[in-house]
């Protein structure tokens, strides 16, 4: 079949199962603030999976076009260099929304693969969730028992949550997932090594084409799971491999979806493709790149995205420069080029995602004059990175940001360039050098900053507080609003003539919730004041600042908010019963999780004197005491009411007093509290330390936090009785578990110490001279990195006109170290760095470093014993 064939194949299959055909998404995201670009079929079904919306039917299907290139899932550095990996590629999907399940969802996927596809029964796996103990969750076996219909049991495997569980986010729908995968290599290689030894395992010829997502579970904020209502079937197959498999090939990019492209390029190249997936193969990989990246960058124009300077405008341009750069310096090309490939594309994609070939003229105009503006100065760039002088194989980090700001290079641009040299970029300095040009340049387009836009005679109105009585306003309106730039972030400020959200003051954090402006509902962030303003920062500016305006608090942060404001003024009057009268506040916090309090003291407090507190505090809150609250009380009169007033505040002519129990706390406070004590529940305090001369701080908590903070410390406390037989006399057995393991520390470093002396003299025996060499290449038993820096430093120094290449076991892992004298590298040119990245293959690891001194890890063990013979190489 051809990839066409395939594809529509896909789409008549799910069709005769009674689906709806719907068109792909657009590839750029504009309704999600949380995704970028659309990166799995499932996107623009999520409110169906949610209960938002109701679909037309219940059965969908459809391909849709997918850009991997930024955030969680970012395949850029793999594309080109392996067979699999793409920016832009089709994902065919088939959705139930509340109507079939695992059984049909399960024998439908093995018909179409094995009967209409004609896929080799024998070549393929399936996996299944094998469970997970912290969800509560047992093993899928529905799933397992509806596979056993149609594939022996050997070939079922179980993975864990990492493979086998699918979740849309932290919170939201969720569920168990099965994923169908295709053996391609040969009948020889097959016979050598099982396929099911390679699922999952990275393997380029044993990979998954179809993944089954059975969503019947809901993640709340808690981290537990329920069950829907309703259950989902949501399933992806990547249609690039699955062209792959169909045609028998054992690349993506051996199939007619690319090589049509690749055999254009080497027709207007002059350069032979020869399917090579070696590091430096890097015509091929050039290739691979250009036909993959002219996708993405098609793709995402026609969708509307141009090429920019931010966001995802950012992403394209990114993806564009970096295809120009491997033609240009790989294939000698050095006119514009990606633009002559997209009438192809559209041609190709013309029945499936039309709105390419309707644009493509436009769509190649813009990437050609792209391609101009980039190789500009891509030459200058690329001489520039040549003549930079490193500092230990780094490239600085304003080198980095003129790259970026003068040539154009976005940093992972340079960032692949100097892997190719074997150098690394400073990525910090470059952030820093970036943040300083954006702090400029918004220095210098914010004159206006702080500038209100006022809504009607908005300057002749107040804002009137109603938060102390309720939560909710409607009916109200906007006065002003603004954009105020920083150097870290901007914020949306609105002022509405009337708010129940309490502006951070008097310690208490700002109110949280929503504002409604019409129908358009937007997220409150934050609540401060400025002089006599309340002002709500919001995510964004409404549409429309004239609507009418409603607002709701977050209840329940507030309520939290209220436990350890009232918290604040029970322990505040317990702290003067128990330390004296002299305890004066000298500054607070208080937020929904915790109270934090500075007051004056002159000494650390006991742990009989927090003890004594606490049960006052916790005494208050159990009797329940109403709260007394004097609004526009004269501040003379509170002073007679004996009214706790703090030093170097600045009351009014009229002040709100909060009593709890006249005989007991009554203070000044425009906060916000609970109706009675009891709702605080109980209080702890957790931490009180000196932050200043003469100055204490408390930290406590309340209600939940409380209780949440006395059941860890438990959990905790338990958990070390349970290391104990007898757990007696607890603080006196952990004591002297500590000082015994100190002295064994001691012991094995000394052990340690001479058991690598010992092996130094047994090494020089070992060594041999190669060509005037003294050359060491061995596997040694020394289980700590710095111990084997050190004895390869020892041995150096006293062999002199040394090769040395040691292998080890460091913490289960497998590693390398080079060590080169300096009269060897001046006389064979030789580089530690360079060499142990070759040997780092032979345990499929990767490493680097300085000319003389170079260490590498990996992942299999196994090769270590290669990897030393490999290095005879070097100097023989």
């Amino acid at each position: 079949m051809t990839s066409k064939e395939i594809r529509q194949q896909f789409l008549d299959f799910f069709k005769e199962k009674g689906h709806k055909i719907v068109p792909s998404a657009p590839i750029v995201n504009k309704n999600d603030p949380t995704l970028m670009f659309t990166n799995a079929g499932m996107n623009q079904f999520k409110d169906f999976f949610l209960g938002n919306k109701v679909p037309d039917n219940r059965r969908i299907t459809d391909t849709q076009k997918c850009l991997r290139v930024s955030g969680k899932h970012n395949d850029l550095e793999e594309v080109g260099v392996d067979s699999y990996h793409h920016t832009m590629f089709e994902m065919l999907g088939n959705w139930s929304v509340g109507d079939y399940f695992k059984e049909e969802a399960i024998a439908w996927a093995w018909e179409l693969l094995t009967d209409v596809f004609k896929l080799d029964k024998d070549r393929l796996y399936v996996t299944v969730f094998s469970g997970d103990k912290q969800d509560g969750l047992e093993a899928d076996e529905e799933a397992a028992d509806f596979w056993k219909k149609w594939v022996p049991e050997d070939r079922i495997l179980y993975f864990d949550r990492k493979d086998n569980f699918w979740e849309m986010g932290d919170v939201g729908p969720c569920g168990p997932c099965t994923e169908i995968h295709i053996d391609l290599r040969s009948e020889e290689e097959r016979r050598k090594l099982s396929g099911k030894e390679l699922v999952n395992q990275d393997d380029p010829l044993v990979v998954e084409i179809w993944n089954l997502v059975f969503i019947q579970f809901d993640r709340k904020s808690d981290g537990s799971l329920e069950n829907l209502p309703e259950k989902h079937v949501d399933t992806g197959m990547g249609f690039e491999r699955l062209c792959m498999a169909v045609q028998g090939k054992k690349s993506n990019y051996a199939t007619d979806v690319f090589m049509p492209f690749i055999n254009f390029v080497e027709k207007e190249t002059g350069k032979k493709y020869t399917a090579s997936y070696a590091p430096d193969a890097k015509k091929d990989i050039a290739m691979r790149v250009i036909v993959d990246h002219i996708r993405a960058v098609s793709m995402t124009i026609a969708d509307g995205q141009m090429p920019g300077n931010t966001g995802a405008g950012y992403v394209v341009r990114r993806i564009l420069r970096r295809a120009v750069r491997y033609y240009f310096s790989f294939l000698d090309k050095k006119e514009p080029f990606l633009y002559r490939l997209v009438p192809m594309l559209a041609d190709s994609f013309k029945d499936v995602f039309p709105e390419l070939y309707q644009q493509k003229d436009f769509v190649a105009n813009v990437v050609k004059e792209e391609e101009k503006s980039f190789l500009r100065t891509l030459e200058g760039g690329l001489r520039r990175l040549a003549s930079v002088e490193t500092t230990d194989e780094v490239i600085d980090g304003k080198t980095a940001f003129e790259l970026f700001d003068t040539f154009g290079f976005p940093i992972d641009l340079t960032r692949l360039i100097a892997e190719e040299n074997g150098l690394k970029v400073d990525e910090d300095g470059f952030k820093k050098a970036l943040q300083e040009q954006k702090d400029r340049s918004r220095s210098a387009a914010t004159k206006k900053v702080g500038d209100w836009y006022e809504v009607g005679d908005a300057h002749k109105q107040t804002v009137e507080f109603i938060g102390y009585d309720t939560l909710e306003v409607k009916g109200t309106k906007v006065l002003k609003y603004r954009t105020v730039k920083t150097k870290k972030k901007v914020e949306y400020q609105v002022v509405i003539e009337k708010t129940p959200f309490y502006a951070e003051s008097g310690g208490q954090v700002g109110d949280k919730g929503f504002l409604w402006f019409g129908e358009e509902k937007i997220r409150v962030l934050d609540t401060q004041k400025e002089n006599d303003l309340i002002i709500h920062i919001l995510e964004k500016l409404p549409d429309n600042p004239q609507a009418p305006v409603r607002g709701e608090v977050d209840a329940q942060k507030r309520r939290l908010t209220e436990n350890n404001h009232s918290a604040t003024h029970l322990m505040h009057a317990a702290l003067r019963q128990v330390l004296g009268s002299h305890v004066q506040q000298k500054g607070s916090l208080v937020a929904l999780d915790r109270l934090r309090f500075d007051y004056a003291h002159y000494a650390k407090m006991t742990d009989e004197e927090i003890a004594a507190v606490e049960k006052i505090v916790n005494q208050k809150i159990r009797e329940n005491i109403p709260i007394e609250e004097a609004r526009d009380l004269p501040v003379e009169e509170a002073k007679k009411a004996g009214a706790m007033m703090l030093f170097g505040e600045k009351y009014g002519e009229t002040v709100r007093m909060i009593t709890f129990d006249a005989e007991y706390s009554r203070e000044l406070c425009g906060g916000c509290h609970v109706s009675a004590t009891g709702n605080i529940g109980f209080f702890k305090i957790v931490s009180e330390a000196g932050i200043s001369a003469g100055v204490r701080r408390i930290e406590a908590v309340t209600a939940a936090g409380a209780e949440a903070y006395i059941n860890k410390e438990l959990e905790e406390l338990n958990m070390v009785r349970s290391q104990f037989k007898n757990s007696s006399d607890l603080p006196q057995k952990v004591a002297a578990l500590i000082g015994e393991n100190k002295k064994l520390r001691k012991e094995i470093d000394s052990l340690t110490a001479k058991q690598a002396g010992a092996l130094k003299e047994d090494l020089k025996k070992q060594m041999t001279t190669i060509n005037g060499v003294n050359f060491l290449a061995t596997v040694v038993t020394v289980g700590d990195a710095k111990a084997l820096k050190n004895l390869a430093y020892q041995l150096e120094k006293e062999v002199g006109n040394a090769f040395i290449v040691f292998g080890a076991e460091i913490q289960s892992k497998p590693q390398l170290m080079v060590i080169i004298s300096k009269g060897v590298i001046e006389e064979k040119g030789l580089h530690a760095g360079n060499i142990v990245r070759e040997l780092a293959k032979e345990i499929k690891g990767g490493g680097g470093g300085q000319p003389f001194f170079a260490t590498a890890g990996g992942k299999d063990a196994d090769g270590l014993a290669s990897a030393v013979e490999k290095a005879k190489g070097f100097v023989g």
